[in-house]
């Protein structure tokens, strides 16, 4: 029994050391700030290649508001359900002309799948290199990001960050608070 005691002892103080990189830690953003992009910082100026291969740009949306969700991986049980709840409330969205980019590390081609099985109509964008997510300070833990979104008004400023995000009630609340922007 000692052993094992000491065995764990030993495996707690390798990762306390930092020896294995599994506990999520503040990302490190591009523009040399640490953690989630906050409230009235800039949006990055990012684009990335949908599930249908489409380029899809934050810069071309200015005029509007945005959400962007990060998520885990797709077709896990609580990405499903936000992203059908997205689905969902998609004709909300587009009357409110308020854009969705769902984000994932997950490719193209797995978000093409994902898409089409869950009749998904909004892009998903391909993230496997990271980028979105350091741009907008998103931790991941063993490479997968974080659940966070983000929404940010018609003038490319981050309104609103969604940190411990219900996948059940944030497509109605994401709405709501895009309604309360100003015009």
């Amino acid at each position: 029994m000692k052993r094992t005691a000491w065995i764990v002892g030993i495996g707690a103080a390798v990762l306390a050391a930092g020896g294995l990189a599994l506990a999520k830690r503040p990302a490190q953003r591009p523009d040399g700030g640490t953690g989630l992009l906050p409230v009235g910082a800039e949006a990055p100026d990012l684009t990335g290649q949908d599930q249908a291969g489409k380029a899809q740009s934050l810069r071309a949306e200015r005029g509007h508001a945005v959400l962007v969700y990060f998520y885990p991986k797709d077709g896990t049980p609580g990405c499903t359900a936000e992203a059908c709840a997205f689905r969902d409330a998609w004709e909300r969205y587009a009357k409110a002309g308020v854009t969705i980019f769902g984000v994932s590390g997950d490719d193209a081609a797995s978000h093409a799948r994902f898409a089409d099985e869950h009749k998904i109509p909004f892009p998903l964008i391909d993230d496997a290199a990271l980028r979105w997510a350091d741009g907008f300070g998103v931790s991941r833990m063993l490479g997968i990001t974080s659940r966070v979104s983000f929404l940010i008004d018609g003038g490319g400023k981050v309104a609103k960050v969604y940190r411990d995000v219900d996948p059940g009630v944030h497509a109605d609340e994401v709405l709501r608070d895009a309604a309360a922007l100003p015009r």
